[in-house]
């Protein structure tokens, strides 16, 4: 059974400014553009019975679809630096569609996730890259930021490669409702919808 995660996805316009901030650090793997995106629950590897109980509570949830944009970029490990990010807006709408997938997961016997929800897009994994490069790489790139955009959706992903980045398959779509009166925003995903379940 493949690694299964549920997250929100990037519109080609935010995913199209992230890809710029690729490259000029030394021992980065950069993520392919394709398979940007915010975790909101990793689930990992589960049997057949425990993904369709996922799905079947996830189909359930009641949310409105709320707006977010791209805003900063940093790394994780400080010491030694393993992956650089670019920032989410937090939203309250956003923290409690994430909560809600965790109580889901929990009820249904998944471990709590020990990491506190750090809404981020991960940009590249690092090897063997020093800490002063990735210092200087984040100064030079701190003030990015996207438009905001709507969440019309959220999504459960698959990986099958161990080492993480991708590529990610898209196996279920869970639509927000519609709000009332958003404003006009970008909402062209990169992905199309392939549901294999």
């Amino acid at each position: 059974m493949p690694r299964l995660f549920t997250a929100l996805e990037i519109p080609r316009n935010a995913a199209m400014s992230l890809s710029l901030l690729r490259g000029g650090l030394p021992g980065a793997r950069w993520i392919d553009v394709e398979n940007y995106h915010i975790t909101l629950r990793f689930i990992g590897d589960v049997d057949n019975r425990t993904a369709d109980e996922v799905v079947d509570r996830l189909d359930r949830i009641d949310r409105p679809e709320f707006q977010i944009k791209l805003d900063g970029i940093g790394a994780f490990g400080s010491k030694k630096p393993h992956s650089v990010w670019a920032g989410v807006t937090q939203t309250p709408e956003m923290f409690a569609l994430q909560a809600e997938i965790e109580r889901i997961c929990q009820r249904i016997g998944l471990s709590p996730d020990p990491r506190k929800f750090t809404p981020h897009v991960t940009l590249a994994r690092l090897k063997s890259s020093r800490v002063e490069d990735v210092v200087q790489y984040l100064a030079g790139r701190g003030n990015f930021q996207t438009s905001l955009f709507t969440v019309p959706r959220f999504v459960l992903l698959s990986s099958r490669d161990s080492v993480g980045g991708g590529p990610y398959l898209t196996e279920e779509v869970f639509p927000l409702r519609e709000a009332l009166s958003a404003p006009s925003v970008d909402n062209s995903f990169l992905q199309p919808v392939k549901s294999l379940a």
